[in-house]
């Protein structure tokens, strides 16, 4: 009998331990939760840490992230209002905000991620599609550099990086923001911020940008080597005229000297002629008939040559008779 009252108690005890059991839970900081009844929300969602009632066996508790959660969407290829057509990669935070509507809607965070990916996705293609690559890429508040960082851009790039900009990056992602916000909070969350990640083109559109990076490069080289070539020519133009000069002068001094000298020996010479033209003529027929003669040859004269007639001129005409009869006694040699 006693062990029978023991047993009734110590099952009893069990049984208030397990109903009291199920019918507390605990909220965890950073945690808000919902109770639920039969599968459906009762009463408002739980937001304060600490022990908390609910009702034992019937109803259960879900337990959802009160702090920011993170979303990333899939890299998409949207084509922009230029129709060149560009990887767009964006990330979001958001936060349930409202637990009942939030279970009602989307259940789970799993089904929370699935559904902001319809919904951004969209938007991101809506804005992304209307706006030119430019926009997307630059602020509207940048300002295209001036003087020397714009020397080797062709003019049709500086025309294009100087240009006004209605809209900038920063006003399309609050657009895409502002746009995505009138449709989440019926599933109980807020959009808390939106980022465009990353552009890029796609790989067709790509090998494009780089052949025309590298014809450009290549136009700035070739203008470099013809800027060069024309530099180049121009120094050899100014060395060459410099140097004409140089010889036209130096060629005039040249002359200048030569005929001074000239104009010196004749003035010698005409003095000289002057006090004795016979020995004048003497000595420029010595003169001549040197320069016409070498080792090799053999001059012959007559005796009625001019210069036979100096040498007879300056023998006296004694010596010259003794010289045309030969002395007696006196062998020939």
């Amino acid at each position: 009998m006693r062990f029978s009252v023991k047993a009734a108690i110590i099952g009893l005890g069990v049984i208030a331990a397990i109903v009291l059991y199920s019918s507390l839970y605990t909220l965890e900081e950073g945690m808000q939760a919902i109770v639920v009844q039969f599968g459906r929300p009762v009463g408002d969602s739980v937001t304060e840490a600490g022990l908390h009632i609910k009702l034992p066996f019937v109803q259960e508790v879900r337990i959802f992230e009160k702090r920011l959660l993170i979303w990333d969407g899939d890299p998409n290829q949207i084509p922009t209002k230029g129709r060149e057509f560009i990887w767009v990669d964006t990330t979001a935070r958001w936060r349930i905000t409202d637990a009942k509507k939030f279970l009602e809607n989307v259940a789970s965070e799993e089904g929370a991620q699935s559904r902001l990916n319809d919904i951004l996705d969209s938007v991101v293609r809506d804005q992304v599609s209307s706006s030119e690559l430019v926009e997307l890429v630059r602020s509207a508040s940048w300002e295209a550099p001036e003087g020397a960082e714009l020397t080797d851009i062709p003019k049709e790039r500086e025309e294009e990086l100087k240009r006004e900009i209605a809209r900038g990056r920063e006003e399309i992602t609050r657009t895409i923001l502002t746009e995505a916000r009138k449709i989440i909070p019926q599933y109980g969350i807020e959009l808390v911020d939106l980022r465009i990640k990353r552009l890029d083109y796609v790989e067709s559109v790509r090998e494009k940008v780089y052949e025309r990076m590298i014809s450009e490069r290549k136009r700035i080289a070739a203008q470099f080597r013809s800027e060069g070539e024309g530099s180049s020519a121009e120094i050899l133009g100014t060395m060459e005229k410099e140097l004409r000069q140089i010889r036209s002068t130096a060629y005039r001094r040249v002359q200048e000297v030569q005929g001074k000298a000239d104009a010196d020996a004749t003035r010698i010479y005409g003095r000289a002629y002057s006090r004795n033209p016979e020995f004048y003529a003497f000595l420029r027929t010595l003169e001549s008939y040197k320069e016409k003669t070498n080792k090799n040859s053999v001059l012959i004269l007559t005796t009625d040559s001019d210069f036979y007639q100096y040498i007879k001129q300056a023998i006296p005409r004694e010596a010259q008779a003794g010289m045309s009869t030969p002395v007696s006694g006196r062998k020939a040699q």
